[in-house]
């Protein structure tokens, strides 16, 4: 009996072991600004250019999803989402000022807990020491391009012990960085969690200079909406004042359409290799110093693209050569995504389709099958829990987001899975002139509201509604807000914006002033649409004093 109590002790100790040998390895690549449609696989405009034959690869050995969507179009909070779990207005970073401190890291916490080593890489931008993490080497705040500072855990303490990488793109130095990990200080008996994170291709895109001569000669794929005479009915007296006359003053610009900021003004100087040699905007239309600036934008952002990509292929290759491609859940995304000259925009922060869709790869052939697509909607808030669950965690209570690992690995939607997605701006004109908006995405529409005002009610810009019918108009030109046919579905989404809004919690009541301004509009009746106008010629009148100072200065 003896014996054989032994030997069933050594078989359970055995499979044990085999268990914990079986837990994969969670890789979470994260590129800051990059946008879906910039990677070949989401078959855009730019797919012909085969801009990312590496993340590609992710698609065709894993699983693509079509609506992974950030709740708030911006760098911290979109980090701060990732990595507690929860919504902007829970964890209380709901601008480029929010912070998470090391107890509230929650996803590194929770993998930690579970007995994996972790590291983070690359840029950091949530103000805090990443202290919950084993192993740190982050940028500070956003972080160089070229020689690069790192922070890392030292003596000294947070932040005051820094490295240099002289004579390193951030992206060769973040890679590198990361393979010395995975060669010198990863625990071969842990698995590993590692957050792998490109400051590229953020603007103002400054690439590395071998990718000079990449793209120099190609003409950049347009998007129709590039130009405003090809979409009269997008938008709405939020983003376009009362009759347009706030379009130069709505969305910084690629052309030089916003007077305060545009491409047109900022890229020539940064880039002139990719502009005409003793370029004199005088000599050129208006149109054509915007197809200039269009491509000169698009070319040095795909050129940081490029950088990512191939070192990403170092990355893989080194994986594959150690054995553990094949056990470690590889997942790539961008932190938001970003408006690349559709509506003749600049940046991210909107709640249109190419600044609030991520890009969203996950590779693990164990159980993920190859080349595989989902238009399950998903949400920042829940890319933490799903990373838990392929470590076989389950999601602790805190986290307001839930795991699509059932997804991933079926390809279908459990009945009970969400039909919606929460969006809210909340920097209100602030840096590229996007008004405060809340709004929700299903899959086959759009219904936005701005709400036009800072936190404390202040420097209104006229409140509007805006829905686009994704089914008919994947571009969002047309609003259709006002189409009585649409009538029902305005209903219909509101009720439900607001049944959203409870459910995830954002109450307003941290902000009083501006929750009574949002529910002041939300019927938007006659006298509602009457005092839209007075704000919008009131904002005029503001905007172009502010234009007035700037120049005397």
């Amino acid at each position: 009996m003896k014996k054989t109590a032994f030997t069933l002790i050594g078989f359970l100790m055995t499979s044990l072991v085999s268990a914990e040998e079986k837990r994969p390895n969670v890789l979470y690549i994260m590129s800051d600004d990059h946008a879906a449609h910039a990677i070949g696989a989401y078959g855009s405009r730019l797919a012909a250019l085969d801009p990312t034959p590496t993340i590609d690869r992710l698609a065709k050995e894993g699983m693509l999803f079509e609506n992974a969507f950030c709740t708030n179009s911006i760098c911290a909070p979109s980090r701060a989402c990732v990595i507690t779990g929860q919504y902007p207005h829970t964890n209380g970073a709901y601008d480029l000022g929010g912070k998470i401190e090391s107890e509230r890291q929650y996803l590194a916490i929770e993998m930690k807990k579970a007995g994996y080593q972790t590291a983070m890489v690359g840029k950091w931008h949530l103000k805090e020491e990443p202290g919950a993490f084993d192993f740190y080497t982050v940028l500070p705040g956003q972080g160089k391009y070229h020689n690069p500072e790192f922070r890392v855990r030292g003596e000294k303490g947070w932040p005051k012990d820094v490295i240099t990488y002289d004579g390193y793109h951030s992206s060769d130095a973040i890679t590198e960085i990361t393979l010395d990990w995975l060669k010198e200080g990863r625990d071969e008996d842990k698995p590993f969690f590692l957050m792998h994170h490109y400051k590229a291709p953020h603007d103002y895109f400054e690439h590395a200079e071998r990718y000079d001569e990449y793209l120099a000669d190609v003409d950049i794929p347009e998007p129709d909406n590039l130009w405003l005479e090809n979409q009269p009915k997008f938008g709405s007296i939020a983003t376009r004042g009362y009759n347009d006359e706030l379009v130069p003053h709505i969305g910084t610009s690629v052309g030089n359409r916003n007077p305060r900021r545009s491409y047109a003004v900022d890229l020539p100087p940064r880039f002139a290799k990719d502009f005409p040699e003793n370029y004199d905007p005088a000599d050129y239309t208006e149109d054509e110093i915007k197809r200039m600036s269009y491509n000169a934008y698009l070319k040095t952002y795909l050129r940081c693209v490029k950088g990512i990509d191939d070192n990403l292929a170092k990355l893989f290759a080194y994986l594959e050569e150690i054995g553990e491609l094949d056990n470690t859940v590889i997942i790539y995304t961008g932190d938001q995504g970003f408006m690349l000259g559709e509506h003749d925009y600049q940046d991210k922060r909107w709640m249109y389709e190419e600044s609030m869709r991520m890009p969203f790869l996950i590779r693990y052939p164990k159980t993920i099958e190859a080349g595989s697509r989902t238009d399950a909607i998903v949400e920042n808030v829940d890319y933490a829990p799903t990373m838990l669950a392929f470590a076989g965690i389950e999601t602790p209570d805190y986290m307001q987001g839930e795991s699509f690992k059932e997804i991933c690995e079926t390809g279908n939607e459990p009945e009970e899975w969400k039909k919606e997605a929460y969006y809210r701006y909340w920097m209100h004109m602030a840096h590229h002139d996007n008004p405060g908006h809340v709004g929700i995405r299903t899959k086959e529409h759009k219904l936005i509201f701005y709400y036009g005002a800072k936190y404390d009610g202040s420097y209104r810009t006229p409140p509007a509604w805006e829905l686009y019918d994704l089914a008919k108009d994947p571009a969002e030109n047309v609003n259709v807000y006002n189409d009585p046919a649409y009538a029902e579905t305005v209903a219909d989404l509101k009720e439900r914006l607001g049944n959203l809004r409870t459910r995830v919690g954002d109450t307003g009541e941290d902000f009083p002033e501006l929750e009574a301004i949002l529910q002041d509009f939300w019927a938007y009746d006659g006298d509602d649409k009457a005092e839209a106008i007075t704000i919008s010629n009131e904002f005029l009148s503001v905007r172009e004093q502010e234009l007035a100072t700037r120049k005397k200065k």
